[in-house]
């Protein structure tokens, strides 16, 4: 059985959608003080949801806020967390999580699993799955629980939520994206970029290298320290696939690279891949592409 999980103010209204995209039971927590993301108070409601229906696997967006929540709770309930995961697997029959997620520094991938504490708890990055088509007019069986918030007291008061306007970019909604990496050799290569990305009505990435060096801003930067992504297409360019890279675009549909090194790591993951030089194939591109 999937239970699907939901607290808020005012969020009865996503049961349905819940229903629909394949949850058997929604556990309900509706209440006016749950308005702002009050760490102390949900991971309070989180814990006690879980030990009253017991589930087996509990799994949590890794999300900057899940993040927050989801140790507290693993600490909570005395069990571990595997935070970041990028692939999931059960055995049947011993009805373990496989949770895989890149180790040390990224250079190999590890199978973690929990054979001795319930629940099995794990963080996922949105877009690391394909997302499933929903079935319309589904439904289960809604849980409407409450909690007496007069019986907690957080240490922690909220005073106003904002959000953040100082960033234009949101490569995760992105349908193409044009990347670059320590192979550009310079901020001003990325304009270049710029300019593809706009023909193709894209956005622009990055690896962390190029990140690093300043040559562009963190937030588009594509990988395990940076966003996962999804696109239609992926426009690798200069980028060698570094595992922590592959990890945040590898689902993208159709990948497409360009480096100058054949035996490139992201030629493994790539529908097309070019071997030459950015700087000639780019400017070839955007020059028929304005044709």
């Amino acid at each position: 059985k999937v239970i699907a999980y939901v607290a808020g103010k005012n969020c009865k209204q996503f049961v349905n959608t819940l229903f629909e995209y394949g949850a058997d039971k929604v556990v309900l927590y509706e209440n006016d003080g749950l308005q702002y993301l009050n760490d102390e108070i949900f991971s309070e409601i989180y814990q006690l949801m879980i030990k009253n229906h017991k589930p087996e696997i509990v799994l949590t967006a890794a999300t900057a806020y899940g993040r927050a929540v989801a140790p507290r709770v693993a600490v909570m309930l005395r069990t571990g967390l595997t935070a970041d995961c990028t692939e999931l697997e059960i055995d049947i029959e011993k009805r373990e999580l496989k949770q895989t997620r890149p180790a040390f520094g990224g250079n190999i991938m590890a199978t973690i699993v929990c054979p001795n504490h319930r629940p099995q708890m794990a963080t996922v990055r949105a877009k690391v799955m394909k997302k499933i088509e929903p079935r319309s007019g589904i439904q289960g069986e809604l849980i409407i629980e409450n909690y007496n918030f007069s019986d907690f007291q957080s240490g922690m008061k909220v005073l106003r939520s904002e959000y953040d306007t100082s960033s234009k970019v949101n490569i995760t909604e992105a349908d193409i994206i044009v990347a670059g990496g320590r192979g550009m050799n310079s901020p001003d290569s990325f304009k270049m970029l710029e300019e593809l990305a706009n023909l193709l009505n894209g956005a622009v990435g990055a690896s962390r290298a190029a990140v690093d060096a300043g040559w562009i801003d963190y937030s588009h930067q594509v990988g395990q320290t940076g966003k996962t992504v999804q696109p239609k297409i992926y426009i690798a360019c200069g980028i060698s696939g570094a595992i922590q890279h592959l990890a945040g675009m590898k689902s993208s549909d159709y990948i497409i690279a360009i480096n100058k090194d054949k035996n490139a790591p992201i030629f493994s993951v790539a529908d097309i891949g070019i071997v030459g030089d950015v700087f000639e194939i780019i400017p070839e591109l955007i020059k028929n592409l304005k044709k």
